[in-house]
């Protein structure tokens, strides 16, 4: 597929003339701008070159609510996910929204112009009726409720949109193809029937299998149409997983199967989600799409329960399979059958035969640890591929921040790691102490809580950045504030390495009267005089960590003893 042609984008996106499109983009500069999130371009993206066809904008409060009640929009047309472009309330009095406006709607990352809206109606929707309809329960533990709480906007615009221009991607531009596209190239090659499947994981070898056996079963071709826009949190990142995507791609029988990406954010809605992405895929070309068990389930809710049943997505598939355009291929779980060396449907196999699997905790484990993974399971490209993206623990990056009063040690302490970690070797060890990052990264910000707060953010990032490198990152500030502590630790788990990044807050607690007394630079005696103002501990408070890994007292302890607990520390979680 990587040698399709890539041509007609304006045409896909409903741009049929330049004049037109010359005119958007010079009336776009003139026009009040929204940046997008990550969310909104993906949602952007497909209603503009015809993935979420019939759609042609965002929705308004009709179609809204009818999809919310009847899977359907207000015409009548098969629509089962609301999509809508969430606003607060600052951006409707500040960009001065109402109906008959025109707005830009911008590229986050590069800020280009992709379409101009023309709003429709501006609406307060009820979040808990979208989050039990579409999602199946107000429930914090599904990704999607959370995103809905937390992120979202109390406000929707609707309105159709006019494209100018895609969003631009540096990343498998050969793999990237626009409805028309895809369907342009399955007439080239005289696909008739194409059988769809949709992936957020890494693919091994019994999804191979699924999707061969799919495929002689209907007599098909087979699409790999996996979602890269956003998953699940925790999900391996797309990089990875497109790189294991090219690797199996070259295991299937020559003509059979072809690679293409979906830009697409996932709701993870179940039921819900599956007829979704039966539509999408029937947009792209596809004759038929497999659901599996559990079709894009996200888990356990906050009882312990799966949010859906196993098969209440194939049910709900073929409950509306009259008027989708699409046929559904359902599939049951796939395992290993030793006996005949081969996949089976896990429901098809006689009571007694052994069977072997790898869940994906135990294939994490393995990754972490470095153990065997079977090539039954899985191919050595692959394999070879998820390692390099996913080393064993002992060579993952981490990041350690003493935390402390001035004086209390916490420097001493950093040093003195830094020079173990390097004597045992095996990563790099980056020293970040608090004064060194104040001077060289934040020297024109003060001490109020607010600009305390700002160093500490820009020294998780600089920590996340070296600790995704795979550096032992050792950072010493006073980091007085609860809140600003938690927003650090956040930062560096999302984007501290493979995964998520490794935090630990040590907490060196040093009694404030013990580092006054042994303060040999004087500091304290001059914030008792009040010639240094916001001094943690006089006149600023520091708040004790409630969390904190590990409590560490230089009053009643050395630096050799405190150094000794981080390392055990460090073994014990499989670190060093």
């Amino acid at each position: 597929m990587a040698n399709a042609p890539h041509g007609g984008v304006l045409k896909d996106l409903h741009v049929r003339d330049l004049p037109l499109h010359d005119a958007l983009l010079k009336e776009s500069d003139s026009l009040a701008d929204i940046r997008l999130t990550e969310r909104q371009l993906c949602d952007l993206e497909l209603i503009l070159n015809g993935g979420f066809s019939p759609l042609e904008g965002f929705m308004g409060k009709t179609d809204y609510e009818s999809v919310l009640t009847t899977l359907r929009l207000a015409d009548g047309a098969l629509f089962p996910m609301p999509i809508t472009l969430d606003v607060s309330q600052e951006q409707i009095d500040t960009l001065k929204l109402a109906p008959g406006a025109r707005v830009t709607l911008r590229d986050p990352r590069d800020e280009n112009a992709l379409a101009i809206l023309t709003v429709s109606d501006i609406y307060k929707p009820d979040k808990v009726a979208e989050a039990v309809n579409v999602l199946g329960a107000d429930d914090i533990a599904h990704p999607a409720v959370a995103y809905l709480r937390n992120s979202v906007q109390e406000f929707y615009i609707g309105g159709k949109v006019q494209a100018i221009s895609p969003p631009q991607h540096f990343d498998y531009v050969a793999l990237r193809y626009t409805p028309a596209e895809l369907r342009a190239y399955f007439n080239k090659l005289s696909w008739r029937r194409v059988v769809a499947f949709q992936t957020r994981n890494p693919m091994h070898r019994a999804h191979r299998e699924l999707t061969v056996r799919a495929a002689r079963q209907q007599k098909a071709n087979v699409l790999i149409h996996p979602v890269v826009g956003l998953t699940k949190p925790g999900d391996v990142d797309a990089f990875t997983r497109v790189r294991v995507y090219e690797a199996i791609i070259r295991t299937y029988p020559n003509g059979m199967a072809a690679l293409a990406l979906l830009p697409l954010a996932m709701r993870m809605a179940g039921p819900r989600e599956a007829l979704w992405h039966a539509i999408i895929r029937k947009n792209f070309g596809a004759t038929h799409f497999i659901v599996g068990r559990d079709h894009a389930g996200p888990g356990k809710n906050s009882q312990g329960s799966d949010f859906y049943g196993p098969y209440d997505a194939q049910e709900l598939v073929t409950k509306y399979s009259s008027e989708l355009a699409i046929e559904m291929v359902p599939f049951q779980m796939m395992t290993y059958v030793p006996s005949s060396d081969d996949y089976q449907p896990i429901d098809t196999i006689p009571k007694g035969v052994q069977t072997l699997d790898i869940s994906g905790t135990e294939l994490r484990r393995r990754l972490k640890t470095g153990a065997p993974i079977p090539d039954w399971f899985s191919y050595e490209a692959v394999v070879k591929i998820l390692r390099e993206s996913y080393p064993p623990r002992n060579k993952q990056g981490f990041t350690i921040l003493l935390s402390g009063y001035v004086n209390s040690g916490k420097d001493t302490i950093g040093k003195a790691l830094e020079v173990t970690l390097n004597q045992q070797a095996g990563r790099s060890v980056s020293l970040l102490l608090g004064d060194q990052v104040r001077s060289e990264l934040s020297a024109e910000l003060g001490f109020t809580p607010e600009e305390r707060h700002k160093n500490l953010q820009r020294l998780a990032f600089v920590a996340a950045e070296l600790s995704r490198a795979g550096a032992a990152v050792i950072t010493t500030p006073i980091a007085p504030y609860e809140a600003s502590r938690t927003a650090a630790k956040q930062h560096i788990l999302k984007n501290g390495g493979a995964g998520g990044g490794t935090f630990f807050l040590v907490h060196v607690a040093t009694p404030l009267e013990h580092c006054e007394k042994t303060d040999r630079r004087g500091t304290y005696k001059k914030a008792r005089e009040g010639k240094i103002t916001g001094f943690t501990g006089i006149d600023d408070p520091y708040e004790v960590p409630t969390n904190a890994d590990l409590t560490i007292d230089l009053s009643v302890s050395t630096v050799s003893a405190a150094v000794h607990e981080i390392v055990l520390m460090l073994e014990s979680e499989g670190l060093l």
